[in-house]
């Protein structure tokens, strides 16, 4: 028996090199007969698939989105990113990943297909769709139509617009929808192999809706006809408010779309090996991150942050070459094996997409309600319990008489900590709105403005030459400064 390898990402979209992932480690016998069949079964794909993306999602986290975003600051002063400058190396490592885990959730969904199973291939498309808005989200216009088909002979696929990227979104999980609507669980065996569900159609299908709520406010922005000749908003009205029983979503924490790590080989923390340093040594929590938990009284901080001479407190973001702060305090060392921070997706966050969708007029739900059960629900889900008069703490309470953008702030700072360690989306969401509101240290660069793509790798601009130009020139200049097609 043969140890099951992730298919290689012909040319990685664009060149002729093939990638085979580390993520099998832990799975040897998650197996392929080759007796049996021409590729691996589903259920043997997804595991692997979801840890390892994961993973990478949480490392990316880790490197890019909690220094942009001011979770902490690097103590290193040659590291730069708090400052907004992003080398353009960054940019291989997540499309190389995502890319070669798109080619095994399409696999997923050609062994639901061979096999009758409509639940793994709905629960293909959903991931499909999660990893793809990652992509785009990321980089704006990717190869999409005609992306991972090196073995049909497609070695340079062209660029997708992302409008058009997302319309096939939506359509996958209305798609996906539909496919779990059916209610059929996966077997004993299949489910023992999902490390979200454990098979449960229902919570997959759930997970689904949510995870498309999420993309429509994403894109909310735009007045286009982009789901069924729908605008974005029209479709979230359709599925909270006419057509609630069609489109179920999350309705409650233990409904969220965590890997929850337990410890063991395969399902470790892609921080579970680091050295202590690396994991909180050479960095600090921000002023920004440290200081609205403690006025909050919130007690989550504990969990995430060490005291530094008896008090909580970070350092500022954006400081100046010559002026390297000293660390104050930092990631608690047990967040290294925390299961929680395996977030994809979680009930809180739904709740605050629907504060929002509420106050912006797309929905007639209680704004407060949504927003105050965001809240309870992002304390909860750390096992906390709410301390008393939490909600009618001065820079927590809801106030209907408030002006739109305090409301979207008040939403989005209490987003920004559900989102905490959950890939780019703290990032996303801030180029989307503008909150919540950071501040600006001196030694920001880039002009002060935080990026708003990352470049386009660098062998994709040599060995894609003719398609990554026509991007460009349809995009815009290939740099950290170019807004995507929903931020614009």
């Amino acid at each position: 028996m043969k140890s099951l390898k992730i298919v290689p990402l012909a040319l990685l979209v664009a060149c002729s090199f093939g990638v085979v992932s580390s993520c099998t480690e832990g799975f040897e016998e998650m197996n392929v007969n080759p007796n049996q069949s021409a590729s691996a079964l589903p259920e043997n794909l997804l595991a692997p698939t979801i840890t390892d993306l994961v993973n990478r999602n949480m490392d990316r986290a880790m490197r890019l989105t909690n220094e942009l975003m001011q979770v902490h600051v690097t103590l290193v002063n040659s590291d730069e990113i708090h400052r907004y400058v992003i080398q353009p190396s960054e940019a291989d490592y997540m499309w190389n990943n995502w890319f070669t885990q798109l080619t095994n959730i399409r696999d997923i969904y050609k062994g639901g297909e061979e096999t009758g199973n409509k639940t793994f291939m709905g629960i293909s498309l959903i991931l499909d769709a999660w990893v793809t808005s990652l992509l785009t989200d990321t980089f704006g216009d990717v190869p999409y139509t005609e992306a991972i088909q090196g073995k049909s002979g497609q070695y340079m696929p062209k660029f997708d617009k992302q409008e058009a990227i997302y319309t096939d979104l939506f359509r996958k999980l209305d798609s996906a929808n539909v496919y779990l609507k059916a209610n059929t669980d996966l077997t004993a065996g299949q489910a023992e192999k999902d490390p979200l569900f454990a098979g449960k159609a229902a919570l997959w299908r759930k997970f689904g809706n949510s995870m498309y709520l999420r993309l429509l406010l994403r894109v909310s922005g735009k007045n286009d006809p982009i789901v069924g000749g729908k605008t974005a908003a029209e479709k979230i009205r359709e599925m909270v408010q006419d057509n609630p029983g069609e489109f179920p979503i999350m309705a409650a924490n233990e409904e969220s779309a965590i890997l929850k790590f337990t410890g063991t080989v395969p399902y470790q923390s892609t921080f579970h090996n680091w050295r202590a340093y690396d994991f909180n040594g050479s960095s600090s929590l921000s002023q920004f991150f440290v200081n609205n938990l403690v006025q909050w009284n919130d007690p989550r901080l504990p969990l995430w942050a060490t005291t530094y001479e008896g008090m909580y407190s970070g350092v500022p973001s954006g400081y100046p070459v010559t002026s390297v702060p000293e660390g104050q305090s930092r990631y608690q060392a047990a967040l290294a094996r925390e299961p929680k921070l395996g977030n994809i997706l979680n009930y809180a966050e739904v709740q605050f997409i629907l504060a929002e969708a509420a106050i912006r007029g797309f929905i007639s739900g209680d704004a407060k309600t949504y927003y105050e059960k965001g809240v309870t629900s992002g304390l909860t889900l750390w096992g906390t319990t709410v301390p008393a008069n939490y909600l009618n703490g001065p820079d927590v309470k809801w106030d209907d008489s408030y002006a739109f953008e305090t409301k979207l702030e008040q939403i989005h700072l209490q987003k920004y900590y559900t989102l905490f360690f959950t890939d780019f989306q703290q990032w996303f969401e801030y180029r989307r709105t503008g909150h919540p509101i950071l501040p600006k240290g001196p030694g920001l660069q880039n002009g002060g403005n935080m990026p708003a793509r990352l470049n386009y790798p660098m062998y994709v601009q040599s060995l894609n030459q003719q398609n990554y130009q026509a991007a460009v020139a349809d995009q815009g200049p290939d740099n950290i400064n170019t807004k995507v097609w929903w931020q614009q």
